[in-house]
């Protein structure tokens, strides 16, 4: 079926009836001599007029909102299509189709009191539809954060070690067999890697962070004749002159594998203390240097997987497929009440859309033919290519266009008539 398009078109009535005026506008083209398009009647509603001033000015301002509002019913459509997947269904506006509110519309004066000043007017209708806009954006935005949730929960339960939720597999076996410290000052932290990079882990582990811990300072060990003697310290030491890593020697336990991974644990220093001094006759206190933070840093840039913040706890085993499961539910229900919602607002958004193309008419036909109010509006439906065909038919009618054609918008056009185009 071909797609189509919506065509508005005004005149001035010129002091004849209005049946005149539509036996005009069809037979320039919606008849058989013109077959360009299919014509509808389109009912505009007397709105109070204002000043010129405020006419010219709303004129400008129409356009824009136009567009925003047309921006937001395809948001609107477009969330509703990629929940709904192979099964879109088509959206409705009042429960018809959209093509067939358009054809069959007719405003709406309980929502939109037609004697309302026109600036009121189209605020109360670009706020409605800024208000549907903005709470879209916080139901998407959450519907999206539950399925990244999701979706780290699947990497988890179906990963390897270096994603898993060690608590599914590790039992008291294993961890009963590990050499695991958590005190002031070591911590024993878990590291997956991948197969492939197994050798190379095991014989650069303790020397990974090298730069990270100063080890210098009095060395009596070295030097036993210094024992009791006067020596430097404090910030007077420079614990930098000797360098090394914060592993523990001989520290690095194999916990299990799995067909892709390989888990150690490993034991390091937590901290280290920079020693204070004094500025003047002012004492500048020392400071605590994280070195878990700055190995873990190591560790990940050389693809390491650093399980950070583990602790086994066996009452959590087999909670990761129930939270998976919750999630699912969740997710499920996020987007059937997402779904729901679009098509709701879909069509509150979509008549709010056709109400400011009617305003649009009036105001540009008020602005073109003047005071009183007094012209015909007709809706044709263009089937795909008969557009330009059916726009210069009513050129022929209704007289030469006014201006040079690279000067013509796309959506509205300058002719002795309204024209005033859109793709519902």
């Amino acid at each position: 079926m071909a797609h189509a398009s919506y065509v508005i078109a005004a005149i001035s009535n010129s002091g004849h009836a209005p049946e005149t005026s539509y036996r005009q506008l069809q037979n320039a083209a919606a008849c058989p001599a013109a077959p360009y398009g299919e014509m509808f009647k389109l009912e505009v509603p007397s709105l109070m007029v204002g000043t010129l001033d405020s006419l010219m000015n709303l004129s400008d301002d129409l356009g824009k909102t136009d567009s925003v509002i047309e921006g937001i019913v395809r948001k609107v459509e477009k969330t509703a299509n990629e929940l709904a997947g192979k099964k879109a269904t088509e959206l409705t506006v009042g429960g018809v189709p959209s093509t067939r509110y358009v054809q069959q519309f007719a405003w709406d004066y309980a929502k939109f009191p037609n004697r309302r000043p026109l600036k009121e007017l189209v605020s109360l209708i670009a706020g409605g539809v800024s208000a549907i806009d903005e709470e879209l954006k916080q139901l998407s935005t959450s519907y999206g954060d539950k399925q990244v949730s999701l979706q780290d929960a699947r990497r988890k339960k179906g990963g390897n070690l270096m994603t898993v939720d060690l608590n599914d597999v590790l039992d008291d076996k294993i961890v009963g067999g590990l050499t695991i410290h958590d005190t002031e000052y070591l911590k024993t932290v878990f590291v997956a890697v991948s197969k492939s990079q197994r050798e190379v882990f095991e014989r650069e582990i303790y020397n990974i962070g090298g730069e990270l811990v100063g080890y210098g300072g009095p060395d009596w060990s070295g030097n036993p004749s210094g024992l009791g003697k006067s020596q430097n310290f404090g910030s007077q030491v420079d614990r930098h002159v000797k360098k090394g890593s914060p592993v523990v020697p001989g520290s690095l336990e194999k916990v299990t594998e799995d067909s892709d991974s390989v888990l150690y644990t490993i034991t390091v220093l937590r901290s280290m203390y920079e020693a204070g001094y004094y500025d003047g006759g002012e004492f500048v206190a020392g400071t605590q240097i994280n070195l878990l933070e700055a190995f873990a840093k190591v560790l990940r840039e050389k693809r390491y997987s650093v399980r950070e913040n583990f602790t086994y706890d066996p009452a959590q085993q087999g909670k990761g497929a129930m939270v998976l499961e919750q999630l699912q539910v969740e997710v499920d229900n996020m987007r059937s009440g997402l779904t729901r919602w679009c098509k709701t607002h879909y069509g509150e958004a979509f008549v709010a859309w056709m109400h400011i193309k009617v305003i649009r008419v009036f105001v540009e036909s008020v602005l073109r033919y003047g005071l009183p109010v007094d012209f015909t509006a007709v809706l044709y439906k263009v089937s795909s290519g008969k557009e330009a065909m059916l726009v210069d038919a009513l050129d022929k009618t209704f007289g030469e266009k006014k201006g040079k054609e690279e000067d013509i918008e796309d959506d509205e056009e300058y002719h002795d008539f309204v024209l005033i185009k859109f793709d519902p």
